[in-house]
């Protein structure tokens, strides 16, 4: 299956975990709210890995890679401290697009750090995304 398939599949439960989350932190702390999805979202997974049997990859993984995913990890923790704070106190169809103005980041990040190709066409993308995730949230 394509990187597309994989992509959509991600939109789909992104969707999920919002509204999901903005009923579940209603009433109770944002941080212990994050706590809670991190541990399931860390149970989960390594029952997948272990499952598949990928765990035993660990010792070959290089330092460069545990570095960056050490890291990818930390900002993954305070985008969703962030994010279920923002859902607590604002509409899930307010917060949503603006935590997807991260597209817009990832694109011009990707163009900047790591060389990808920005088009004229993906310029007009992005720029809609923006207008789009601003437009959404103050509407």
């Amino acid at each position: 299956m394509s990187w597309f398939f994989w992509a959509l599949l991600s939109a789909i439960f992104a969707a999920a975990t919002a509204l999901l989350a903005k009923v579940g932190v209603a009433g109770i702390d944002p941080n212990l709210a994050t706590a809670i999805r991190t541990t399931v979202v860390v149970l989960f997974t390594w029952a997948i890995a272990i499952s598949l049997e990928t765990h035993q990859g660990l010792s070959l993984i290089p330092v460069r890679s545990w570095i960056f995913l050490l890291l990818s990890g930390i900002a993954t923790g305070l985008s969703w401290l962030c994010y279920f704070r923002a859902l607590q106190l604002g509409p899930a169809s307010s917060v949503a697009p603006v935590d997807k103005l991260s597209v817009v980041l990832v694109i011009f990040g990707a163009w900047i750090f790591l060389g990808e190709r920005l088009t004229p066409l993906k310029i007009g993308g992005v720029s809609l995304i923006a207008i789009g995730a601003v437009i959404l949230a103050f509407a």
